[in-house]
């Protein structure tokens, strides 16, 4: 995995995404372990908590699931994980918006009408 320093994404959002991409594409698969904050940190030249934050919103999506001090896996519940990971996406998006909560929300119902 590498990031790109120059883009305008910032890094949690570049390794969240990366990882979320090789789980839809098959590159990882239900049961793989993630490397640990600390050395994919290290590997990355990031600071542990831009990995962390990145883990914490793919196990909010339900694409990974911490073990305790075994680690990160990645889960097998595809349908609600790859809805989790675009709801996700859709809030941070909107966060970055400056949207509230729940006005994003109120834009989902709109269009669900």
């Amino acid at each position: 995995m590498r990031l790109d320093a120059g883009s305008g994404v910032p890094p949690y959002e570049q390794i969240r995404v990366t990882v979320a991409e090789a789980v839809d594409a098959g590159d990882l698969v239900a049961g793989d372990r993630l490397p640990t904050v600390r050395g994919l940190a290290d590997e990355l030249g990031v600071a542990p908590g831009t990995v962390a934050r990145a883990y914490r919103e793919l196990e909010q999506a339900g694409v990974i699931e911490t073990r305790g001090r075994s680690g990160s896996f990645v889960t097998g519940d595809g349908v609600t994980r790859r809805a989790k990971a675009a709801a996700l996406a859709y809030l941070t998006e909107t966060r970055s918006l400056g949207l509230r909560d729940s006005d994003a929300l109120g834009l989902v119902r709109d269009l669900a009408h």
